[in-house]
């Protein structure tokens, strides 16, 4: 049986596997592969590790990602191993599903695996006394004992940097620069309003890419939650190993200010994951950028985007995220025609890295995917990123936002985030908390 496979089931990936199942031909198969066995709804990670009582609502099966389901397409909880071009090892086999063997030859690859997160959000993160199995049960509990950290702290230090992108509500998206450490300082300061907490940002301005308006509501919200904010400063790491007498870690600035601290979140930015494709064709991975190069196609490319082009790509960008036909540029330009990258781990024409950007990748590369499987005479669709938007919580109910140009604020947040909204595009019609606990 010829096989598509995507690697990496999130917001990306699971789309593309949607739609791929929706019109790929009989005698295809899909075999969605993640090395959890469910989703991590990102955008309420930070806002989980600090409040208690939402934790089985960041984590989504993807038992459901198929409908209707056919025998044919698998979810498969296994971790990939290596990829060539021309097959798959995963950590696991499945005889159940008749895949005897753990290298798993395929004809075309959707390649979604992201990035992941920095060490305060990263489950997949070392540590020495746990061990993280991709299992919802496992997931839960790694959230809980980040509660019971942060609440034993007196103090907090949340430490900013990196490429941290940005995602909207009730849509994927990830961390811009300021966002995530503004979200964590003002959900813990709003659940613990008496800890001293401080956030410590590098940059003069937060939310440096949007209207300085997101910067001063930001800045604005900090400080009336009581948070002491740092700006244009960066952490010494060489200073991060002194304690005073009180036993609190004291960390020092390289402009040479002193912070004591009970508990420091170090916020230093995502990575995006392409160590497969690097050992498969290190020509595929950028080496300024560490992204996957793609084609307009969000076909693999192992040949250098060429820097004259990219001003005319950036000027098409459009405000919806769409993508139009355009002319069949992948057959002529890469050795990897048949394999695809999107969302974190590519680097796709100026779009930031988001989810619900990698949403609308996965399904740019499931249709010419599909043009191809079907020797299509349509043109390859060419991917257009939208402009950047975002929105960021401060506090447990307001939030500021900029779309399309516009700002504003909201103050009718509720404290799951309304994360069950996000279970149905996996498949999964919540109704009431006990259908979330699977």
């Amino acid at each position: 049986m010829k096989t598509a496979i995507v690697l990496g089931a999130a917001y990306g990936g699971s789309r593309a596997a949607q739609i791929l199942a929706a019109r790929i031909p009989k005698g295809w198969r899909i075999l969605l592969i993640d090395r959890n066995s469910h989703a991590n709804h990102v955008y309420v990670l930070p806002r989980f590790s600090v409040l208690s009582g939402h934790e089985h609502k960041a984590f989504i099966p993807y038992h459901s990602v198929f409908q209707p389901p056919k025998d044919d397409h698998l979810a498969l909880h296994a971790t990939v191993l290596s990829l060539t071009a021309k097959s798959v090892t995963l950590s696991r086999s499945f005889p159940e599903h008749g895949i005897d063997k753990t290298e798993v030859p395929y004809d075309y690859a959707i390649y979604a695996l992201g990035s992941h997160l920095p060490v305060p959000l990263d489950l997949w993160g070392t540590s020495e006394d746990r061990a993280y199995d991709g299992t919802k049960a496992k997931a839960i509990q790694w959230l809980k004992e980040k509660q019971k950290v942060i609440g034993r702290a007196g103090s907090v230090l949340v430490v900013g940097g990196g490429a941290l992108g940005i995602r909207q509500s009730l849509t994927p998206r990830h961390f811009e620069p300021g966002s995530l450490e503004s979200e964590f300082a003002t959900d813990i300061a709003a659940v613990y309003p008496s800890k001293k907490i401080t956030l410590l940002h590098s940059r003069n301005r937060l939310l440096p890419r949007f209207d300085e308006r997101m910067h001063l509501e930001t800045l604005q919200s900090l400080e009336s939650h009581g948070i002491d904010v740092i700006l244009g400063e960066r952490l010494d790491t060489s200073s991060a190993d002194k304690y005073n007498e009180a036993g609190q870690r004291v960390v020092s600035t390289l402009s040479g200010r002193d912070i004591a601290t009970d508990l420091m979140l170090l916020c230093t930015g995502q990575k995006p994951n392409i160590a497969l494709l690097k050992d498969m064709d290190p020509n595929t991975v950028d080496v300024q950028t560490g992204l996957a190069r793609v084609l307009r196609t969000l076909q693999l490319s192992d040949l250098k985007t060429d820097p004259d082009t990219l001003p005319a790509d950036l000027a098409k960008i459009s405000l919806d995220g769409s993508a139009d036909p355009v002319q069949d540029e992948g057959k002529a330009k890469t050795h990897y025609p048949h394999i695809f990258a999107i969302g974190d781990a590519a680097d796709t024409f100026g779009a930031i890295k988001a989810g619900h950007n990698a949403y609308f990748q996965g399904e740019v590369a499931a249709r010419n995917v599909l043009r191809l499987i079907n020797d299509s005479d349509e043109p390859l669709e060419l991917y257009t990123p939208g402009l950047p938007a975002i929105k960021v919580s401060l506090g447990l109910t307001r939030a500021v936002y900029q779309v399309d140009g516009v700002i504003g604020v909201n103050n009718d947040g509720v404290e799951d985030l309304q994360a069950p909204a996000v279970w149905a595009y996996y498949g999964i019609q919540v109704e009431g908390e006990d259908g979330m606990y699977d």
